[in-house]
């Protein structure tokens, strides 16, 4: 009898452990992982390091292509621009090179505003130059820009007090200024500068609007320019250049849809050949840049920058996989003890197996959360770096 008892016992085990369900399996692989503690820790670290590196690197380039999105889009929209093309150069991504020889005239300018006058928006020609800017005995180095009332649309440059300067302003060559945010902040504190006068390059100017807050961030910063009538920059603040026509850095011109810039792009550039009496697009002085061909170009830079950071991050990742594929194929052997004893007691070879798979599971989807928590805030503090 005693025999028969004794027999019957391993019989109750085998049945019990052979049939093991995925909570019994689970509840194993946890005693294993929490009954070494530094070895779990320091196997999770490597997958928190891979995630961590590529949310962190993929954030980077997502954020920067917000950012110089934003920066374009600032300048304006339905924008084309006129600049000048030395070397076959272009203007490059739609943005004015400046410092080149300046081909552009103002009489370049007139003559688009009077040819397309029923299919554009707004035309702003443009000349700048750093100048200083005083105020007392305050002073700082700025870029003042000299064009005409439809910058104001055309740029997206309405002020938040006052107003910009009118037709009116430019035909009598007044000295008024539209001043950017930092501006206004630096050199007027907390008093209101609209009425207050400015000296720029030693010449006085009455600020009649201030820009509001554009951040920092971009090509230039918007918050330290100042607008003023081209006429009155030509006459008082330009240097003395050779005789003939005005020279300006670019003209902008509005569309007055999405839909109309790639047609009014070619017609301004066969316009503008057709005025300097060329043929051969190699030997344009001049490059008409869209918008939209700016922004979709520089997506593509940003977005191939964006994988190949998301692929550089993505060996961390691998290398952490692999940390555990080692740790785990280490624990084998050390463990062929516990192992043996569990096929003693009838555990069959898929339910050690599979206890080891739950082991690298919950290892892995541990490592993964935790780095998901801990990254989870920096999209709000890259945004506001970006803002």
């Amino acid at each position: 009898m005693s025999v028969s008892v004794a027999g019957s016992a391993p019989q109750k085990v085998r049945s019990h452990v052979g049939g093991m369900n995925p909570w019994q399996v689970f509840r194993i692989a946890w005693r294993a992982i929490l009954g070494n503690p530094l070895r779990s820790v320091l196997t999770t670290l490597g997958v928190i390091i891979g995630v961590a590196a590529v949310v962190a690197l993929t954030m980077v380039g997502q954020g920067s292509t917000a950012n110089i999105t934003r920066s374009l889009q600032s300048l304006g929209t339905n924008l084309i621009t006129i600049g000048s093309n030395t070397g076959g150069r272009g203007g490059g991504f739609g943005l004015v090179r400046f410092g080149g020889p300046q081909t552009i005239t103002l009489a370049d300018a007139e003559a688009v505003q009077s040819a397309f006058a029923d299919r554009i928006v707004g035309i702003a020609p443009t000349l700048q130059s750093n100048q200083q800017v005083k105020v007392g005995a305050n002073n700082l180095n700025a870029t003042v820009i000299g064009t005409w009332p439809d910058y104001a649309s055309v740029r997206n440059a309405q002020p938040a007090s006052g107003s910009f300067f009118n037709e009116t302003d430019l035909q009598s060559r007044r000295r008024v200024a539209v001043i950017g945010y930092g501006i206004a902040q630096d050199l007027f504190g907390g008093q209101d500068p609209i009425g207050q006068r400015i000296r720029i390059a030693g010449i006085s100017f009455t600020v009649v609007g201030v820009l509001p807050d554009k951040g920092d961030s971009g090509f230039a910063s918007p918050n330290y320019q100042v607008m003023v009538p081209l006429s009155t920059y030509l006459q008082r603040l330009a240097r003395s250049s050779s005789t003939g026509q005005p020279r300006v850095n670019a003209i902008y011109v509005q569309a007055p849809d999405k839909d109309a810039l790639p047609r009014l792009q070619q017609e301004l550039t066969d316009f503008m050949a057709q005025r300097r009496k060329v043929t051969d697009p190699s030997e344009y002085d001049f490059s008409v840049q869209n918008q939209a061909d700016a922004l979709a170009s520089v997506n593509q830079v940003t977005q191939t920058m964006t994988l190949f950071l998301g692929g550089v991050a993505g060996i961390s990742l691998l290398v952490g996989g692999i940390g555990i594929m080692n740790i785990m194929l280490v624990s084998v052997t050390e463990r062929t003890r516990e192992i043996g004893i569990r096929k003693a007691l009838g555990a069959k070879p898929r339910d050690i197996l599979t206890q080891f798979l739950v082991e690298s599971v919950v290892l892995s989807v541990g490592g993964v959360s935790w780095a998901s928590c801990w990254v989870w805030p920096w999209p709000a503090a890259w945004g506001s770096c970006c803002g």
